[in-house]
């Protein structure tokens, strides 16, 4: 089977540091917004390796069906055709990540989970996606925020929470 996910980059794995990092300094279950080459495989093993829950939210069936092999006792994996009827506001997540299709949803989700995740992580934060993400739409509601960059031509990140202060995380993540 051949899974046709568009000139697999590298630089799609970009989060990937932050992620560790974070799932490090969080506890809890943990919410995937959109499955990935990269951030699907790593949370599973970290999930499945400390004994987290780990739900996962995808949109497109083929992305779907090439993750769906890791679904386990930790690991759940949801189809969905409209993000409105993903159940996420039912749970306080102690990760939330977020970088799913299409772009324009984002933000809603964030939204939806403003105080109601310990950290969340946004993919594509680069400011010049602006008009893409409207990530400048949700900053405002959250009284922390961390930008990453792990190189300049690279998709950047940012970890924002309501209830955890980021200081830790900037000493191990450097920018």
């Amino acid at each position: 089977m051949s899974y046709n996910i568009g000139g697999y980059d590298p630089s799609w794995g970009s989060h990937i540091p932050v992620l560790i990092d974070v799932f490090r300094n969080s506890k809890g279950p943990v919410l995937e917004l959109g499955t990935g080459p990269f951030s699907t495989p790593l949370l599973h093993t970290l999930c499945v390796d400390n004994k987290r829950t780990l739900i996962s939210f995808e949109n497109n069936p083929e992305f779907f069906n090439m993750h769906e092999t890791f679904v386990n006792e930790f690991h759940q994996i949801n189809l969905i055709d409209d993000w409105d009827k993903a159940d996420i506001e039912n749970t306080h997540w102690g990760l939330v990540l977020v970088d799913q299709r299409p772009a324009e949803r984002r933000v809603a989700e964030i939204k939806r989970l403003v105080n109601n995740a310990d950290y969340i992580v946004i993919h594509d934060s680069e400011p010049d996606k602006t008009g893409t993400y409207h990530y400048d739409l949700i900053y405002p509601l959250f009284k922390y925020r961390l930008d990453y960059i792990l190189r300049p031509d690279y998709a950047h990140t940012t970890v924002l929470s309501n209830l955890k202060d980021l200081t830790k995380l900037k000493r191990a993540i450097p920018s």
